[in-house]
């Protein structure tokens, strides 16, 4: 088998701009919270469309490129999963979670309410594709499935935050009810739910704080 390649299109900028750009991107990207307090204002679908644009240009193993992002904007399909979502952390809150878990969360002040599933314009329902199929119609498996899939959603959360919009990752399990609504087929399995929009004007978040560099990052 043949393989192509392109020369790299690469500028080499110095380090000031470079610790410059950093600088900028970081500041940015620190501004992002976790929103549960969305506003019914619509957003337009171009900067959906552009953040999934970006998403898509991620890394992922072999090129393979095993993600799907289903876009949910229909009210009645919001509602739907809204009320699927509450059934299952409702269970959650009350039977599944071990207390030690439930500690966790208590600070945050969250439970088995959704209202944000129905609020925000936009529910972006990321699914992950562990097998595609080739020109055939034969199964071709995919592989470094969940790496790939978390990059590609790193990437399109950055991508809404520098557009001006809040999200929430929100992972209701079990979520297998996200693969019938949605209509998606046997090789797609539900991986994140994110509410997207504009913050209520009287949102609140969480006071919390990040570990700082010398926490986080190990020199060999």
């Amino acid at each position: 088998m043949e393989h192509t390649f392109l020369p790299l299109a690469w500028n080499r900028e110095p380090v000031t701009a470079q610790l410059a750009a950093i600088g900028a991107f970081g500041e940015a990207m620190g501004r992002r919270r976790s929103v549960r307090e969305f506003s019914a204002e619509p957003v337009p679908l171009e900067l959906i469309d552009r953040a999934i644009a970006v998403a898509g240009s991620a890394p992922s193993g072999a090129n393979q490129q095993p993600w799907r992002f289903v876009v949910v904007a229909d009210p009645a399909v919001k509602r739907e999963i809204r009320l699927a979502a509450e059934a299952e952390e409702k269970e959650n809150y009350e039977r599944r979670f071990p207390p030690e878990w439930l500690r966790a969360l208590a600070p945050f002040g969250t439970d088995w309410h959704k209202e944000f599933l129905e609020v925000a314009p936009y529910l972006i329902v990321v699914f992950r594709l562990d097998f595609g199929f080739d020109d055939a119609s034969q199964k071709v498996k995919h592989y470094y499935v969940s790496e790939s899939v978390g990059i590609a959603t790193g990437f399109l959360l950055a991508a809404l935050h520098m557009a001006g919009l809040a999200t929430l990752t929100h992972t209701p399990n079990p979520m297998a009810f996200l693969s019938r609504i949605c209509g998606r087929p046997a090789n797609e399995r539900p991986y994140l739910l994110i509410p997207v929009g504009y913050p209520a004007a009287d949102a609140h978040v969480p006071a919390i704080n990040k570990k700082p560099l010398d926490e986080i990052r190990v020199l060999l």
